[in-house]
């Protein structure tokens, strides 16, 4: 609840500290003395638009600080704390205005925007007057009291996360058929380029195998000249091989008489005749390599050809060919893997449209029944408020399931008809000013403290009626405030002597920079001092005995 109120330099408040206890809180006072302009400074605080006018003439700027005291459970902590900024029992809000026109937010001493100090401010405070258009005139929030009301809130969250649930379904499915439709246009590609692939199948390392063995071929005839010519050396008569094994067995046969001497000699020579050996079987060897049919260097050079055309087609490396065999294969079979999964994706999202369409369906069948009630309950507070020929109806369209959000598929907005045979239109645009603020306290009564704020103002719900009805008025504000912080500016005694407490607004005169000036004063009414105000709004500004007699059976019959 809101616990206090300080107001520095605001039009014609100078200096004024408030604090505020639970239940009815009445501030009276004469037309002109300064209750819009508390209202007014009130709304500043809690995130209304500011303006250099509101700065009090000669001042550079003007304050508003408002100190509500919260149960820690109070939804505006998790606002608070989504946004940095801890949380206590105690809560601050205060609002500087310039003389410049500038305008700075804090929330417990940290500056913040002032959209964030209006979020916070609509969560603590709701203001009901004849120029009001927050609460319950707005449409938005129509449909969360009517949840309220009738204990949806619930059902409604189930068909918020039906909703996300069902979406979630659908973005999934249209994503996967996107992927599925540009593979099965690239489909086509693919095939021909696997084909073309498969009937040259492609092997790693091929490319540098056929360059080798192209060049090979290329330069033959004169490798194998080389190779005879060397072969010559190594072999038959007459060559250093000959005579070397020659002369190796004649060094053997004089073994027995050489001894340790011809033995290391005979060793020597047998490696050399076997490295000999070797070369000669490698110098074979490479000739055997050079011979070649006469094809198959054209063979060689058309495949060589091939496999680079194919890999300049597919801006790969010839060696690459092979591993890009493999990756097509895996997008053709993952075409057909995606269409099995967008089959089972499409039934998901069926699914959860029918789960959707079914809580909603049941929602909003429930909204009906509710919004019926509501109407009827509202329609036994109208006639004690001087409202027996105007009627409430809670309208509630049924829009088609496409059209359906997380909060289901119902638009829902009050309506009143002020006099029978008009139709009925929005609460802002049928009702005057003493009857609008009149149809939210009936509404507020109905719904008590289901989704309001903790402090409820009411700017002159008594407007324009007298007598019973004012009583009715007060009444009721009693009654919600036995629920909720209530905060009512009036000029019904009747409304006033249900207080429990009673503020008077005044201006009295205060030294200016250009000589005397006004300032609005608010004085705490207890005892003689409010039997006195409550007489005076009973007979005017000459209080009589018998308005004073009357002001205290008022005060005794609501005590």
């Amino acid at each position: 609840m809101l616990a206090a109120l300080s107001i520095r330099d605001i039009v014609l408040i100078d200096r004024l500290d408030l604090e505020f206890g639970k239940g009815l809180s009445a501030l009276t006072g004469e037309t002109g003395a300064g209750k819009s302009i508390l209202l007014d400074a009130f709304s500043l605080a809690i995130g209304a638009r500011g303006d250099a006018s509101l700065v009090r003439r000669g001042a550079a700027q003007g304050q508003v600080t408002a100190s509500f005291d919260l149960d820690p459970s109070h939804p505006v902590f998790a606002l608070l704390a989504a946004n940095g900024i801890e949380g206590e029992d105690t809560l601050i809000l205060r609002r500087v205005q310039g003389a410049d026109g500038r305008s700075r937010a804090f929330i417990n001493d940290i500056g913040v925007s002032v959209q964030l100090l209006r979020q916070v401010g609509q969560a603590l405070v709701e203001i009901h007057g004849q120029h009001d258009d927050r609460a319950l005139i707005d449409p938005s929030g129509h449909r969360d009291l009517v949840d309220a009301f009738g204990g949806l809130s619930g059902e409604a969250a189930r068909v918020a996360e039906a909703y996300a649930a069902w979406q979630g379904a659908e973005a999934e499915r249209a994503r996967q058929a996107s992927e599925i439709a540009a593979s099965r246009a690239n489909a086509d590609y693919v095939s021909h380029a696997l084909e073309e692939l498969h009937l040259l199948n492609p092997e790693r390392g091929e490319e540098e195998a056929l360059a080798s063995r192209r060049q090979l071929m290329m330069h033959a005839e004169k490798i194998a000249a080389e190779l005879n010519e060397a072969l010559d050396a190594l072999q038959g008569e007459g060559t250093d091989g000959a005579r070397l094994a020659a002369a190796l067995r004649r060094i053997e046969r004089q073994a027995s008489v050489g001894g340790a001497v011809l033995a290391l000699v005979a060793e020597a020579l047998e490696r050399v005749l076997a490295e000999t050996n070797t070369a000669r079987a490698r110098i074979e060897e490479a000739l055997a390599l050079t011979a070649f049919e006469p094809k198959e260097l054209e063979r060689a050079e058309e495949r060589l050809f091939a496999l680079r055309a194919l890999a300049r087609k597919h801006k790969v490396m010839t060696d690459d060919l092979p591993v890009l065999v493999d990756r097509l294969e895996a997008e053709l079979a993952a075409l057909d893997q995606g269409e099995t999964r967008g089959s089972e994706l499409t039934r998901a999202a069926e699914a959860a449209r029918k789960a959707y369409e079914t809580l909603a369906l049941a929602l909003s069948e429930g909204r009906k029944q509710v919004g019926a009630r509501l109407d009827e309950e509202v329609a036994r507070e109208l006639a004690p408020l001087k409202l027996d020929r105007a009627s409430f109806l809670t309208s509630i369209e049924t829009l088609a399931l496409a059209d359906g959000g997380p909060s289901g598929i119902d638009r829902i907005a009050f309506f009143v008809r002020t006099n029978p045979g008009t139709e009925p239109g929005p609460l802002m645009k049928v009702a005057s000013g003493g009857e609008l603020a009149r149809f939210i306290l009936a509404l507020k009564v109905v719904l008590a403290a289901r989704g309001s704020a903790p402090t409820l103002v009411f700017d002159e719900a008594d407007a324009g009626v007298g007598g019973a009805t004012a009583a009715a008025v007060g009444e009721r504000l009693a009654r919600l405030a036995a629920r909720v912080q209530v905060l009512a500016v009036t000029h019904a005694p009747q409304v006033a002597a249900l207080a429990d407490g009673h503020m008077l607004i005044a201006k009295e005169p205060v030294p200016g920079p250009d000589g005397e000036a006004m300032a609005t004063r608010v004085a705490v009414l207890e005892g003689a001092h409010r039997r006195e105000e409550i007489a005076r709004m009973l007979a005017g500004q000459t209080i009589t005995d018998e308005a004073r007699a009357a002001a205290m059976r008022l005060m005794n019959r609501f005590a």
